[in-house]
């Protein structure tokens, strides 16, 4: 059996470095590629995308599957090998690899579309583009067996078990929570925040944020952080996890908040067992966990005012004319102000999940069939205006914000609340596991609770499925209550509810 093993890691292995050399690709269009090198780009991306899916699904795999299975204990890192890659296989056996590569290729095309539209904040530049994406995605599905709802196939691509009905029963059951806390914070004193948005020294900022990750955890000698048009964490290896971001000159310090995201989704990989290198158990189980990562050590920590009691001197010290006659308590409470905005990636705790669960709608909608991609920005504006009681200005502050779509993404957006909903849970067990670790945080110490997720989740890669991990680790399934209650104690402090 050990031989046969080896020879569907070798496999593995291949498949694993062409998809890593086209994310190497990806990676280089968002940061370092000139303007038109996209369709060119486009064309190098569909090519290895359609040799990884060939090499893949070729019948060789299939055997060495069938050989392989119940062939090693239930709990072995071989069984669930196994396990994992026939899952893989037999959904990728389904997807024809002529298919993979004009997806690739209309990608690279849309992309480049939607940072000229977003640019312009022109929807019409990008509408055919998503309306392709849209068309790919609906053939995507036709290649499964019909599920409870279309959109299922697309969700468990992200999300493995879950299905869209689950997700929208933990959103109804959310939804009223939020929009009742939201009620009680509007009818409150509003927080004082305008410190933040005065003018900040870009490079100064960029350099803090990586100090702040620095003591995280993150290993420099295993990544970088670059620029691009929307943050985002990629790897390549487990020796090679790479983040970016940006900086807005109106939001100056978000750039520190979307450095410790992405630097949550790069801790997750750096920890991932190396033995798993180049194998289906490689990266993390799936996005909600992932996101559990990165909005953890964004908010849970980053807006924590333990965290700030460590880190506010530093940034006053930075920044003293900007921060003159703010006290730490103020600065805690600024960047926390709830207060519906347009863009989701600065939307505060209270109000992002209802960023998510627009775009779970719309593209429910998209795919299947009831909403048209030409009347998605005025659809937004009304649904921004009933979720947060705001509309967008313009497209680019609106519907064109957000990167997934032109990616053909579609299926991923849940997650995101999925996630925020699991890094609640896991907090209650990281504080009952973890003593004294607010006065951790206060010290500027992180060893204690990043071993903890290193131990506890990151090691095990995709060993596990997702539900089942969370249970194991929590005791429960992925559920609202933690999260419910993370929320309601911590803006009632700030808003003296």
């Amino acid at each position: 059996m050990s031989e046969k093993l080896n020879q569907l890691k070798e496999i593995l292995g291949e498949v694993s470095d062409l998809n890593h050399a086209a994310s190497v690709l990806s990676w280089d269009q968002n940061v370092n590629m000139p303007p038109m090198g996209g369709e060119a780009r486009g064309q190098q991306m569909a090519t290895l995308g359609k040799i990884a899916q060939e090499k893949f699904t070729n019948d060789q795999v299939g055997k060495l599957i069938d050989e392989l299975k119940n062939q090693f204990p239930p709990a072995s890192d071989e069984a669930n090998l196994v396990r994992v890659t026939a899952r893989n296989y037999d959904k990728a056996k389904r997807v024809p690899a002529s298919f993979v590569a004009e997806q690739a290729l209309a990608t690279a095309k849309s992309f480049d579309a939607w940072v000229e539209a977003k640019g312009k904040s022109d929807f019409s530049i990008f509408q055919p583009h998503l309306e392709k994406m849209v068309e790919l995605v609906q053939r995507y599905i036709s290649f499964f067996p019909a599920g409870n709802h279309p959109y299922d196939t697309l969700l468990d691509d992200f999300e493995p078990g879950m299905k869209t009905s689950e997700v929208q029963e933990i959103f109804s059951a959310l939804r009223p929570k939020q929009v009742d806390l939201l009620k009680k914070i509007k009818s409150a004193k509003q927080v004082k925040a305008d410190f933040l948005h005065k003018k900040y020294n870009e490079k100064k900022v960029w350099d803090f944020s990586e100090t702040i990750i620095t003591q995280f955890g993150y290993d420099w000698k295993r990544g970088r952080q670059d620029k691009a048009p929307h943050p985002f964490e990629t790897s390549f290896s487990v020796n090679d996890v790479r983040i970016t971001n940006r900086f807005e000159a109106d939001n100056p310090l978000a750039t520190l908040f979307s450095a410790m995201h992405e630097a949550g989704h790069a801790l997750y990989e750096q920890g991932v067992n190396p033995a798993y290198e180049r194998t289906s158990l490689a990266n993390g189980v799936s996005l909600a966990v992932h996101e559990s990562q990165s909005r953890m050590w964004e908010n849970l920590v980053g807006r924590s005012l333990p965290f700030w009691e460590y880190f506010f001197p530093q940034i006053k010290k930075l920044f003293p004319a900007q921060l003159a006659g703010v006290n730490v308590k103020s600065f805690y409470k600024a960047i926390n102000k709830v207060e519906p905005t347009f863009i989701r990636v600065n939307a505060d705790e209270a109000t992002y999940n209802l960023h998510v669960m627009l775009r779970l709608e719309l593209e429910i909608g998209m795919v299947d069939g009831t909403m048209k991609v030409k009347d998605l920005p005025e659809i937004w504006n009304a649904k921004m205006q009933e979720y947060l009681g705001i509309t967008p200005p313009d497209n680019a502050r609106g519907v064109l914000q957000d990167v997934h779509w032109s990616s053909g993404l579609i299926g991923y957006f849940s997650t995101y609340a999925l996630g925020n909903l699991v890094s609640a849970q896991l907090w209650e067990k990281i504080n009952k596991d973890i003593k004294g670790l607010d006065d951790q945080i206060r010290a500027g110490q992180f060893e204690t609770l990043l071993g903890w997720l290193r131990e506890k989740i990151h090691v095990h890669g995709r060993k596990y499925d997702p539900q089942d991990l969370v249970q194991k680790i929590t005791g429960s399934k992925i559920d609202p209550t933690a999260y419910t209650r993370y929320l309601t104690r911590k803006y009632s402090d700030i808003y003296g509810l």
